[in-house]
């Protein structure tokens, strides 16, 4: 007979991290009704920060006429737009400590009952202040959702299957933002506070979570770290991870984290600023500029499924997608035509559908089970501080160079300087790399 098992209480001969990992990645099934049903979840919950950026845009100028009697409401009433991504922005680490601390599944679902609540509130504040205040605690609930959500994913898959989920993000987020424009639009109709039922959709998500996600495990965890090549030194036995034995890896994310803060300027500057763009070629017809901008989304959801059928690592392609972004805000600097301007817009978010997986792809691929929640929450707060001040830099660019079209060339031109800089680099990394001999 064979010698039995020790008792759980023994100390294991090897380490945790020499264990044997499945060379598959990920232990979850990736397929099935769970498997489905695990996506859709894990989507629904990335596509709840993007509803509340854009869900109450067409209602604000109702809202500016019902609070123009209150001190400030030209500043205050956009204010109640921005600051759910200033919140989300700032708050995105320390969400990520709670994540690895207390667990990714157990803080999502809170999160998402915690959105609806303060998502709703204006439908009974009368305070324009505190109403405000509300929608700064929607951003505290999107950063701990986004987090969990893009933390998850890393946890539940490794390798192409991980891209792919990424890039499916990045297309329901890009997809998800003209719908809900639409959607808050049409119900804005009735009335500016109506739009503020929809938060309550995450009152249906949230007890959808609590079934189908499973908690992330050693396995899941371990298996993700080592096809990345990532060494895992936290024990884990349930969603939460032991102290890791080593600092946090900053440094191995600082450079990622910096350049997702550029590239959030690029990704944003189309969806923020078509119609600006639009209306100084003097169109002013929502008829026109609706479709404009459905146009350019759609390009960004393109790019994202090419990313998704792409083999090989992102990092060498970065260059290339810096490149397409700043050929095509090239082209909208020069349009002198409505045309012309759609064109460039499409060639720009067909590059931004490929940079946000990728750079995302890169960030993930740097961090094991115990780090994850902590760099994504580094990762997601730089993103949407990079959107936050994407219009703010962009004004100033604007009133420098005169005109807004000048801005966007400027920042074709800073993309075109980042490609040629990380392909240089690139180039120096290839050449520093000695053989080894046979």
């Amino acid at each position: 007979m064979p010698p039995s098992v020790p008792p759980p209480s023994s100390p294991p001969s090897p380490p945790a991290h020499a264990e044997p990992v499945p060379p598959s990645g990920a232990t979850l099934p990736t397929s099935g009704a769970a498997h489905r049903l695990r996506v859709v979840l894990l989507m629904a919950g990335s596509c709840l920060p993007i509803l509340g950026a854009v869900l109450i845009a067409p209602v604000l100028p109702t809202m500016q006429d019902h609070f123009a009697h209150v001190p400030g409401a030209t500043a205050l009433v956009p204010m109640a737009l921005t600051i759910p991504a200033l919140a989300l922005g700032l708050l995105a680490p320390f969400a990520g400590v709670i994540v690895d601390r207390l667990g990714r599944k157990r803080l999502l679902i809170v999160a998402t009952v915690l959105y609806a609540v303060f998502g709703t509130a204006p439908l009974w504040l009368e305070s324009l202040g505190a109403i405000v205040a509300s929608r700064a605690l929607v951003g505290v609930a999107e950063a701990a959702i986004m987090t969990c959500c893009t933390t998850l994913i890393g946890d539940y898959y490794s390798g192409r299957e991980r891209d792919r989920y990424l890039a499916i993000q990045t297309m329901c987020a890009s997809a998800s933002a003209t719908a809900f424009f639409v959607i808050g639009g049409a119900a804005g109709s009735a009335g500016w506070r109506t739009p503020f039922w929809i938060y309550a959709v995450s009152l249906l998500i949230a007890p959808l979570m609590a079934i189908g996600l499973p908690k992330p495990t050693t396995s899941t965890g371990a298996a993700a770290a080592a096809e990345d090549g990532v060494s895992t030194d936290a024990t884990v036995t349930t969603d939460t991870a032991v102290a890791p034995k080593r600092p946090f890896p900053f440094r191995r994310l600082a450079g990622i984290c910096g350049l997702t803060v550029f590239g959030a300027l690029v990704f944003y500057t189309v969806p923020v600023e078509m119609a600006y763009l639009l209306d100084d070629l003097g169109v002013t017809a929502t008829s026109v500029i609706g479709p404009a901008t459905a146009i350019a989304s759609a390009a960004t959801v393109a790019g994202a499924i090419i990313f998704a059928k792409l083999r090989g690592a992102p990092g060498p392609r970065l260059p290339l997608v810096f490149a397409l972004c700043a050929a095509g805000f090239a082209v909208m600097w020069l349009a002198g035509s409505v045309p012309l301007l759609i064109a460039g817009a499409v060639l720009n978010c067909l590059g931004t559908g490929l940079l946000l997986p990728s750079l995302l792809t890169i960030a993930m691929s740097k961090l094991d089970f115990a780090d994850r929640g902590r760099g994504t929450g580094l990762w997601t707060a730089s993103f949407f501080i990079g959107q936050f001040i994407c219009p703010l830099m962009l004004i100033a660019a604007a009133s420098a160079l005169g005109t807004l079209a000048a801005a966007v060339g400027l920042l074709g031109l800073a993309s075109a300087v980042v490609a040629a800089g990380l392909f240089l680099t690139a180039r120096r990394k290839d050449a520093a790399v000695v053989p080894l001999p046979r």
